[in-house]
């Protein structure tokens, strides 16, 4: 299977990031068009958390700590968990689903800070990914941060990643022309 340039998918998000919200004031940042949308915001806040989850699942396996789950042995379950959680967060996919509670974003103000927090964690995101191109190529298989029965492999994690980034920024901007007008 083919994976996505990830590096430049995330240069690319970062670079849309600084272009369409950076000039935003923390009020406009946080502006929230109506009780079930995301503030431009929350949705950049929510990337970090999620992307981060991963953080740790990557040190492990780096440490050679990691324990995969039992059923994570079997490639069919592994592709089915794959497939079902990319295609769930393709931005072209109109139907929202709910995240986890552990990726849900904070309710109160984001501070106008998250841009830059936003661009730091995007070049610590490159460097964790570069740290795994070993575990890459020996198509290492992960469960998901949020739950342990949803494994896939470590590869299909950065497409889910970085798809996932690319549909949230995409909300992003839609938010963005909603408070405009």
């Amino acid at each position: 299977m083919e994976h996505l340039n990830w590096k430049d998918i995330i240069d690319q998000n970062t670079n849309l990031v600084k272009e369409l919200f950076s000039n935003l004031n923390e009020e406009t940042l946080n502006l929230q068009p109506n009780s079930s949308t995301w503030s431009i915001a929350q949705n950049l806040a929510h990337l970090i958390v999620i992307n981060e989850s991963y953080f740790p699942i990557l040190t492990e396996l780096n440490n050679k700590t990691y324990q995969a789950p039992f059923h994570a042995k079997f490639s069919f379950i592994v592709r089915f968990f794959g497939k079902f959680v990319l295609n769930s967060v393709e931005p072209s996919r109109h139907k929202k689903m709910k995240t986890f509670p552990i990726w849900e974003p904070q309710h109160s103000l984001v501070s106008a800070d998250i841009i830059d927090k936003f661009v730091a964690h995007q070049e610590k995101l490159k460097k964790a990914f570069d740290n795994a191109a070993d575990l890459i190529s020996r198509n290492a298989v992960i469960h998901s941060p949020a739950s342990k029965v949803i494994v896939y492999k470590l590869a299909t994690a950065f497409d889910i990643i970085v798809t996932h980034e690319t549909r949230h920024i995409n909300q992003a901007k839609e938010v963005l022309k909603l408070i405009q007008h």
